[in-house]
């Protein structure tokens, strides 16, 4: 059944309204007429199964069928801090690591950082990138939307930490500590931001500055990671770890 995204305040709990390129989907490309059903999540995890009930070229509204219990996101919040890598590699980090589970993304410049994005520029792949994070949640069936902040300098990324309960660097040359030791340190509910530098990594006083603010250099493991491959490490081991704990936990 084909998942959409609604404004929360277009999502109410006997009816809702979908606006936007989405009715285009919905009316011409899937062709659905009224009774059929999908379903929609508001982006902050409320889901539910509809029924279509008026179908038009500006909106679509349906009935609320089903509110959902889905346990779909990662018991921790999982910020990617994703230095501006080249070419298209940024789509595919943000098209996977939504189907890992991310829970938002941002992107930086740093001193090897070779993407130079000016004010036109960034507008526009913000809403590239945003429609790819959209889509790529709706065919994973996320509930939650995550959310992809506007590219800031390193500095910026530094000082964005204070709000998270862990912080990592990944850095090439770290040979004891590992993600997986940070991961042990969390529980359900706490917040973690990652930071992954661009071709190239981090340099030497980068890193040194990421420690002054309370960040810790992590290893990803014995092998050298592309910068498009690294965040998805990061999720799949989250993952490998809390999700595994909450099916033992089920079972028990």
């Amino acid at each position: 059944m084909q998942r959409y995204f609604v404004e929360p305040h277009l999502f109410h709990e006997h009816e809702l309204t979908i606006i936007g390129d989405d009715v285009h989907h919905i009316v011409n490309v899937m062709r659905a007429r009224a009774g059929d059903e999908i379903l929609v999540s508001d982006g902050a995890g409320r889901s539910a199964r509809a029924k279509l009930v008026s179908l038009s070229a500006k909106e679509v509204q349906a009935e609320v069928i089903e509110m959902l219990q889905e346990e779909r996101e990662l018991p921790i919040r999982v910020t990617i801090g994703q230095g501006m890598p080249k070419g298209e590699k940024m789509e595919w980090i943000l098209q996977k690591g939504t189907e890992l589970g991310a829970y938002s993304f941002f992107p930086f410049s740093s001193e090897r950082t070779i993407v130079k994005l000016d004010a036109k520029k960034e507008a526009k792949k913000l809403e590239r990138w945003r429609k790819i994070v959209k889509e790529a949640a709706e065919q994973s069936h996320r509930a939650v939307l995550p959310e992809l902040l506007a590219p800031v300098s390193f500095r910026e990324a530094l000082a964005a930490g204070q709000a998270y309960t862990q912080l990592a660097i990944a850095y090439e040359k770290e040979g004891s500590t590992t993600v997986h030791e940070v991961l042990e340190q969390m529980a359900s509910g706490d917040s973690l931001l990652v930071l992954i530098g661009p071709e190239g990594g981090f340099t030497p006083e980068e890193v040194a500055q990421a420690e002054s603010k309370g960040f810790l250099p992590v290893s990803l493991g014995p092998r050298i990671l592309r910068t498009e491959t690294a965040s998805q490490y990061v999720l799949a081991a989250a993952s490998y770890q809390f999700e595994r704990k909450a099916s033992i936990h089920r079972k028990g």
